[in-house]
């Protein structure tokens, strides 16, 4: 099956042309041009497995449909943008974005991108099935215990003090992998592969993320922290 990409642009010639650049490598396209055209179409039951997202669109801007869409859906959502300034790129990955590219882009670096973070939803998707399949069969879940933290990594659940904290699939992801090598430093290098695992975008996406995770679990603990200079490393203590 033909995977789907959501193209959300007010300029029709943008959405033109990436729909000439996606269907000749085979996806198939859907378009809208405002913010409540595509939450309509979500709404409706249109299932796309990523989304390309300007952000300069009258009435509803791109982080605002950015931000709507995280609250129900957790497909990819790529920023395709004029605005190219640090400050821009931090704010979209802040709401919920898993990757920022300015416009003009090069076909074949967005190509690889959307190629790479399909692979990567599609593997969440595949793991997300197994665990249901096997709590079907079974009680047992696999936990990691820190204390005041706890990971449930079937379910993608977290808890602090024994209160559930919501965190993103790729809080998730990030906080997993930090917490499975304890007392390691990791470059922001290191932690971009190995979480988001492709050799492309900014490693702000690795700040970004440590900073949200950092203002979700970390009122009362620190379990995080930063080796100036270095990288980060998980120092939560083992129950």
């Amino acid at each position: 099956m033909k995977e789907r990409v959501l193209v959300v642009d007010d300029n029709q010639e943008i959405i033109d042309l990436l729909q000439d650049i996606l269907e000749s490598e085979g996806f198939q396209i859907s378009s809208a041009e405002s913010g409540t055209q595509a939450l309509a179409l979500l709404r409706e039951g249109l299932q796309p497995d990523l989304i390309l997202l300007d952000i300069m669109m009258p009435n509803m801007s791109g982080y605002e449909l950015c931000a709507q869409i995280r609250r129900e859906w957790e497909m990819p959502i790529l920023f395709l943008s004029a605005k190219g300034k640090a400050v821009d790129k931090v704010v979209g990955l802040e709401i919920g974005a898993d990757d920022y590219i300015t416009k003009p882009f090069d076909a074949e670096e967005l190509l690889a991108r959307i190629r790479a973070h399909l692979r990567r939803y599609e593997r969440l998707r595949h793991n997300s099935q197994a665990a249901d399949k096997e709590q079907e069969g079974t009680s047992a879940i696999t936990v990691q215990k820190f204390k005041g933290l706890e990971i449930h990594k079937e379910t993608y659940t977290v808890y602090v003090d024994g209160e559930k904290v919501e965190l993103s699939t790729k809080e998730f992801q990030l906080l997993t992998f930090l917490a499975e090598h304890p007392g390691i430093v990791f470059t922001r290098e290191q932690i971009y592969d190995r979480v988001w695992g492709y050799g492309y975008g900014s490693l702000n996406t690795v700040t970004v993320h440590i900073k949200n995770l950092r203002e979700k679990l970390e009122k009362n603990h620190t379990f995080i922290k930063t080796q100036w200079g270095t990288g980060y490393v998980f120092i939560g203590e083992k129950v």
